[in-house]
């Protein structure tokens, strides 16, 4: 039988009552040793992928939406409304639908990827594209929020972060002991700081005897925690993490800190060079934003900042068909046009086989 995330965890969960859960069969997704991409490193890390692409929607989004919206329905909402670099609006747009609730979402109009969009529209959201940044929609949903009767969804809703924490619950038990470090995209900054809530709960359960450090990553035009000030004018090709004022700062900051983690950026060719390694080595197609998490450890791992004999865990926050634009732009070359005839093509396969 599939559970619900939220029937799973409920006692951990701020959800009264079960007939309330809105649910996709979110959650218990793959945790993924490397052993081929760590053959690289001569073995000398244990390094596993949470790949959350495995969720409904393609995202760990998923996760934290489910509570959100079981929550709203349990105080009687009838609409939602969320800002979203793409992978927000999707999970918000087929969890509404799922309730029977209707799903506003604001854009950067130009600025999403379309496999995102996509999936926002199929799932019946009412989508308005604005001039600006995700920053600039996250100031206006939080604003519209106050003055209508419409839930607010971003991770700014603590029941997005409850949801989103239950990622560490599972590593956890996989692993049977949290892991020594913790590598993850930093976009709005939820995720880490939702981690880090989870990797806290269990140890002072006692289910886990250790805290991981976490290391956030951000790309070098989006990175805010580096420069220890909001970027106006975030870039960078992994469209989900392009934001200059993440909403979670404190949050992520706490578990930085807390965890005697760091934050560190990565450039968009890092990010793409260890997409493509992830693919071609293990077989797992992420999206550019989840390949800073494996791109940072890698850069961190040439410091000499990754104690040897450790154990990672890299969140994958989505799945690489969400983001295909990039991958068609920076690889055309990869395709070959030959003519339909069987002996120009066995002659280019006996070249290349």
């Amino acid at each position: 039988m599939n559970y619900s995330l939220i029937e799973k965890y409920f006692q951990y969960l701020p959800i009264k009552h079960e007939k309330n859960i809105v649910s996709l069969v979110e959650g218990n997704t793959p945790l993924v040793e490397l052993t081929s991409l760590m053959s690289l490193f001569n073995n000398q890390y244990r390094v596993f992928a949470k790949i959350e692409g495995f969720n409904p929607t393609g995202s760990f989004k998923d996760r934290g939406m489910t509570v959100a919206i079981s929550q709203a329905k349990e105080v009687g909402a009838k609409a939602i409304i969320c800002a979203s670099t793409g992978n927000t609006s999707a999970s918000a747009a087929a969890y509404a639908a799922k309730a029977k609730m209707k799903a506003f979402v604001l854009l950067p109009s130009g600025k999403i990827a379309h496999g995102k969009l996509a999936q926002a529209i199929m799932y019946g959201a009412e989508i308005i594209q604005i001039e600006g940044n995700f920053d600039d929609a996250m100031t206006l949903v939080k604003a519209l929020s106050q003055k209508l009767p419409i839930a607010l969804v971003n991770s700014v809703n603590p029941h997005r972060l409850a949801g989103q924490k239950t990622a560490a619950f599972e590593i956890i038990e996989t692993l049977a002991e949290a892991p020594d470090y913790h590598a993850l995209p930093v976009g709005n900054a939820g995720n880490i700081s939702a981690y880090w809530m989870g990797y806290k709960e269990f140890f002072c359960l006692k289910k886990s005897k250790k805290l991981p450090k976490m290391l956030g990553y951000q790309a070098e035009g989006a990175a805010p925690f580096i420069h220890n000030k909001p970027i106006a004018t975030p870039e960078t090709l992994a469209t989900a993490i392009r934001i200059g004022n993440p909403q979670s700062w404190e949050l992520a900051q706490q578990a930085a800190i807390g965890s005697a983690g760091w934050f560190a950026s990565i450039s968009d060719e890092e990010i793409l060079t260890a997409q493509r390694l992830l693919a071609r080595v293990e077989g797992i197609f992420c999206e550019p934003a989840s390949a800073i998490s494996i791109a940072g450890l890698f850069k961190d791992i040439h410091l000499g900042k990754i104690e040897k004999g450790s154990t990672i865990v890299c969140t994958l926050t989505g799945n690489g068909l969400k983001d295909s634009d990039v991958v068609m732009k920076h690889h055309q070359h990869s395709i070959v046009t030959l003519n339909p005839q069987a002996h120009v093509i066995q002659n280019h396969l006996e070249k290349n086989i």
